[in-house]
């Protein structure tokens, strides 16, 4: 079943991973993992505290993302109210759940290390994404090394300049890294001048650089794809600059801006880092990350199958 997921790879792409942005071409959707009836018994069988279940807006510049609750609806009420209205699921961590698709993916992981020299996957995991076929994501950046691995439907992938602070600028990256934003950041439409734009299809993968800023449209379809994360020892380094950054500003009030991941700089930032969270365990200081407020529930009686819910939200002064 795991077999040739990567079809027809150029030795170039081999060699441009976490480097360029890529488009190549991967078998996940003969695995017949991916069915309508198969997606619905994965959302059944999905930890309902590991899915996110999102509707949102029409105009990518105004972000109206809305996080909403499973309420009890089934998997095959919620794949019909996928087809019917403006939903976005993301069944996060399926690596751990999900044994057949963790074959696959660390399948594919395992043959890309084998043929990519140097290239690393640590501390991999997996989201499955559903969403209508009118559905969007705005504009945000992943911290890990994200590949998204398309499989049914079809989308339009937007992917502006990585390691460009014009397009994210170095303390919303530092807050992102940090945990004190969630990876939605800021846009401006004058950014898509200096976009890649990918219309992808089924069977198709896109991936680039850690930290690149991109927003997705769909464009027809039940939209399916896998998006994989995997981060290694640059990743790591990376996220923990920027942190040390945030720390160092916002705790002491130095400016360490820079970004460099390599040199002895970097290293001390990341020991820093390192520390801390070595400190926050043995002393129980645990860090909460940024959640969204729920405010609708699953309802497949209401329009759209979407119930709102009488809850006040304040959203970060970033995206205002």
């Amino acid at each position: 079943m795991t077999n040739n997921l990567l079809k027809n790879w150029t030795n170039d792409e081999y060699l441009s991973l976490e480097k360029a942005v890529i488009l190549a071409n991967h078998g996940f959707g003969d695995t017949g993992l991916f069915s309508d009836e198969n997606l619905a018994k994965l959302i059944d069988n999905h930890p309902c505290e590991h899915l996110t279940v999102s509707t949102m807006g029409n105009d990518p510049t105004k972000f109206e993302w809305i996080e909403g609750d499973r309420n009890g609806a089934s998997g095959q009420d919620i794949m019909e109210l996928v087809k019917q209205g403006r939903l976005w699921l993301n069944l996060r961590n399926v690596l751990n759940f999900h044994p057949e698709i963790a074959q696959a993916v660390n399948s594919m992981y395992d043959e890309l290390e084998a043929k990519s020299p140097g290239f690393k996957a640590e501390d991999r995991s997996a989201n499955l994404l559903i969403s209508s076929s009118t559905a969007m994501v705005h504009y945000h950046v992943d911290m890990p090394v994200n590949m998204l691995w398309h499989i049914r439907g079809k989308k339009r992938v937007w992917v502006y300049p990585h390691f460009d602070y014009r397009f994210v600028s170095k303390s919303v990256v530092e807050k992102v890294c940090a945990g004190e934003l969630s990876e939605d950041v800021p846009f401006d439409t004058s950014f898509d001048n200096y976009a890649l734009t990918y219309d992808v299809e089924p069977g198709q993968l896109l991936t680039w650089p850690q930290l690149t800023p991109h927003r997705v449209q769909n464009l027809g379809g039940v939209c399916v794809s896998l998006s994989t994360e995997h981060k290694n020892a640059r990743a790591r380094r990376r996220i923990n600059v920027h942190e040390a950054n945030y720390f160092l500003r916002t705790k002491i009030g130095k400016f360490y801006r820079s970004a460099a991941v390599d040199g002895p700089v970097a290293e001390v930032k990341q020991l820093l880092m390192r520390s801390i969270r070595l400190f926050n365990k043995l002393f129980g200081a645990r860090k909460e990350q940024f959640v969204y407020t729920k405010r609708f529930k699953i309802n497949p009686h209401a329009p759209n199958g979407i119930e709102m819910l009488d809850v006040k939200v304040e959203l970060p002064t970033e995206l205002v």
